[in-house]
């Protein structure tokens, strides 16, 4: 058990405006007829698509598998045909299309065949390897790809792990109904993680503003063999936030260049959790996820919907819009982004729809100056300077904005709720952590070149030693083959030289005497005795 929760630092208590859609239960949504899926709905590389326009496809296929370490595959919401693989709007802060997947249902929502996995007798390594087609990721709406953050047992270092119940952020209710109405199936994907994982204890946190989901949590941890711990904190945003909560209920404060799992820890949405279970008992991807509609609609409510269902199908199931709606937000107040359109569709992060009104979200008055009262830094939960960071980045002193932490800041808003001069100031942070960026990835890039020209110049000057190191040798060696061939010749020409005095002699000898017509007998016989010594003489030497 925890004997004594962390305080928060900073934080903000705002409206919280939960009961709207907590009154009833988690409803089903029509299937729409054209369902949108966008390739990117996760942290990581975008999944590579396996399907052809024209091509049926049945419920829980996958239509584009996971590429790289961190990526998570797609899956068909129900089943139908491919009808184009095109760019198109997508719930985006940028609101620039992307490129999605369009299937037409075909009205039979027909499973394709799903096959459970025996996970307790079966290698961890094996269950997390197989994760990466289930196509599961953070559905509290950080959408990093689950079997990423699930290292066996042994070689994860995971001591703590923390299962978020938190859900802080105002208006956003779909995990509190999902743990009051499906606490078993929460339990049970937990009981899988604690396999895989095998930390040394498990604890559940939850706001005291949830009291039927805490109930709801201990009654169906109380039914599983593994060890749990169900702990309340106190309602304050953001302390939904991963390492919020887990600073509160550890007391270990994980450092911005770390990790969690650095620490020791490992936190999970319970969300997460029924998506594991279902996946590994039940054979089932991630076609589906419980969103909240609230604000300016007729039903707020939580709504179980297809992925890729567009926004207007989902709030004409919370009865439409009111009057006056002028804006649709994607998450909370605090943290959410407008949507380009009503068209876009439902998402792996899509955990809230608020329809927008001017009663709920005035247009904010003119900024003032700053008066640097520090209420800023009283709320920072990161204990930070927010004022500080707001002069930086104002003056595009970007270097000294670094030096004073400022990718530290998790943009939770609390700064801006809190300032009197009405300074948007996680605005002003958000552009100077992407000014930074870009300059990052521009130095990176002309780095790169550099390094590129470097090696390009030495690969030039090696190639030119190398030729000449050749022509050398080449050299060397035509020296040494033309002296070779200098002696050879001399010797030839010495032997050939020998062989033709030898033939000139043979045919001096051979040759008939000149001039011997007409001479005198006393001549004649002088000249035989000539040669009978000459004959006599070469016998001799032959028989020497």
């Amino acid at each position: 058990m925890i004997s004594r929760l962390l305080k928060l630092n900073g934080g903000v208590h705002p409206p919280e405006h939960k009961l709207e859609s907590t009154s009833r239960g988690i409803a089903a949504v029509p299937l729409a007829q054209t369902l949108v899926l966008p390739l990117r709905q996760h942290v990581g590389n975008l999944p590579k698509i396996l399907v052809q326009p024209g091509e049926h496809v049945l419920k829980g296929q996958q239509l584009a598998e996971a590429v790289g370490s961190i990526s998570a595959a797609v899956h068909a919401p129900t089943s139908g045909v491919i009808v184009s693989i095109e760019d198109q709007l997508i719930p985006h802060p940028s609101g620039l299309p992307d490129v999605s997947i369009t299937l037409k249902a075909d009205g039979e929502d027909r499973w394709m065949e799903r096959k459970p996995v025996d996970w307790r007798n079966t290698e961890r390594l094996q269950l997390v390897a197989g994760l990466r087609e289930s196509g599961i990721v953070g559905m509290g709406g950080a959408a990093f790809p689950t079997q990423i953050k699930l290292r066996p047992g042994g070689g994860s270092g995971i001591k703590t792990l923390i299962i978020n119940g938190a859900e802080c952020e105002p208006y956003i209710t779909c995990d509190d109904v999902l743990m009051r109405e499906r606490a078993d199936e929460i339990v049970k994907g937990i009981v899988i993680a604690n396999y895989i994982l095998a930390p040394e204890r498990i604890i559940v946190g939850i706001e005291d503003n949830k009291p039927e989901a805490v109930q709801a949590m201990r009654e169906a941890c109380a039914k599983s063999d593994v060890r749990m711990d169900v702990i309340v904190v106190p309602t304050l945003y953001p302390s939904g936030d991963a390492r919020r909560l887990a600073a509160i209920l550890t007391g270990i404060e994980v450092p911005s260049d770390k990790r969690s799992s650095d620490a020791g820890l490992q936190v999970f949405n319970v969300a997460t959790m029924m998506a594991l279970y279902r996946y590994l008992e039940l054979g089932e991807t991630v076609v589906s996820r419980i969103v909240t509609v609230t604000g300016n609609v007729a039903r707020p409510g939580n709504f179980e919907v297809p992925l890729g269902t567009p926004m207007g199908t989902l709030l004409e199931a919370a009865g439409g819009t009111l009057p006056n709606t002028n804006e649709l937000i994607m998450g909370g107040p605090m943290m959410g982004f407008s949507l380009p359109s009503n068209d876009v569709p439902v998402i792996k992060a899509t955990n809230c729809i608020i329809a927008g009104a001017p009663l709920l979200f005035p247009a904010p008055p003119p900024a003032l100056a700053c008066i640097r009262c520090a209420r800023c830094a009283e709320a920072c939960p990161v204990s930070l300077q927010p004022q500080e960071l707001y002069w930086f980045a104002k003056s595009q002193n970007l270097e000294k904005a670094r030096e004073y932490n400022l990718f530290d800041c998790i943009e939770c808003g609390c700064c801006s709720y809190v300032c009197p001069s009405n300074i948007p100031l996680v605005q002003y942070y958000r552009f100077a952590k992407s000014e930074i960026i870009a300059q990052d990835k521009a130095k990176e890039a002309a780095n790169l070149a550099r390094e590129r020209n470097e090696f390009r110049l030495s690969r030039i000057e090696r190639e030119k030693q190398e030729r000449a190191a050749k022509h050398a040798q080449r050299a060397a060696g035509a020296k040494a083959e033309n002296a070779g061939d200098t002696s050879d010749a001399d010797e030839a020409k010495k032997v050939a030289i020998a062989a033709a005095m030898e033939r000139a002699k043979a045919q001096k000898e051979e040759a008939p005497p000149k001039n011997t017509d007409n001479i005198s007998e006393t001549a004649q016989a002088e000249i035989a005795a000539i040669d009978a010594r000459r004959a006599e003489q070469k016998n001799a030497e032959q028989e020497n």
